[in-house]
């Protein structure tokens, strides 16, 4: 590692609502033109950008011992498996964040709760995940009325990297824009500074997973590919709506 550290999080307010562990990440990046994706982000924001374009992330990974703030992991609903589709998003205020076009995850009861309180785009999927050495292979498809796609994807992952803008920019982002109630609400989230290793794409089949959420084909291979081991993470109360013109769109 370099001597330049990745950057921390701002601090979360009180009261947090949720905590639980970020697991065996792949983070892989296409880079497309803002204007391809600006029609779906949510009212009050705009596709966030670094030098003129924007993101596509395709993001597999473990969710491990979801939790109320206090006390023990939720036994079994807690931990599963997630892939989501998400876009990077800054708002009226300036507030940076991601938008999920999916969240994909096998235990119906945490999407069936997550649609409800949220309004986060979570749908039901089988899914696997394998660990060999530094090969981590992900593999998921939808059990979702009306929606064929699948995902397979292996990464071959390599020693940590010393921070860099792009990587902060994908990676550094400190909370969501969801649309619900005629609004655009941001719910904050805290996690240390990522450890971000190299990795390589060895296999990447996705039939129908852009398309199911509105996105053409990728052209090619990701753009920038990064492995993480996880983090913890802990989320607050959704804060007042992203714009006060957002309301009225």
């Amino acid at each position: 590692m370099s001597g330049v550290e990745w950057p921390a999080a701002p601090g979360l307010r009180r009261p947090r609502i949720l905590r639980q562990q970020w697991l065996d990440l792949a983070f892989l990046h296409w880079a497309v033109e803002p204007a391809a994706v600006a029609h779906l982000f949510p009212p009050g924001t705009r596709p966030d950008t670094f030098e003129g374009r924007t993101y596509i992330g395709l993001v597999p990974f473990r969710m491990v011992g979801s939790a109320l703030p206090h006390g023990p992991a939720i036994p079994y609903f807690g931990t599963f498996l997630e892939t989501n589709i998400r876009l990077y998003s800054v708002d009226e205020t300036g507030r940076r964040g991601v938008v999920f076009r999916s969240l994909d995850a096998n235990r119906l009861a945490i999407v069936a709760a997550a649609r409800t309180v949220f309004a986060l785009p979570y749908r039901w999927a089988r899914m696997t995940y394998e660990q060999s050495g530094s090969t981590h292979t992900y593999s998921s498809t939808l059990r979702w009325p009306g929606v064929h796609a699948s995902a397979l994807v292996t990464v071959d992952t390599g020693p940590a990297v010393p921070a860099d803008p792009l990587a902060d920019f994908l990676t550094a982002r400190w909370g969501l824009h969801t649309h619900r109630g005629g609004r655009t609400w941001y719910l904050p989230n805290w996690h240390p500074a990522w450890e971000l290793h190299s990795a390589t794409v060895t296999t990447l089949h996705m039939p129908g997973l852009f398309p199911s959420v509105g996105l053409p084909e990728p052209a090619g291979p990701p753009d920038h590919v990064l492995y993480s081991p996880g983090v913890p993470a802990e989320f607050a109360l959704p804060v007042k709506p992203a714009s006060r013109r957002s309301a009225s769109r």
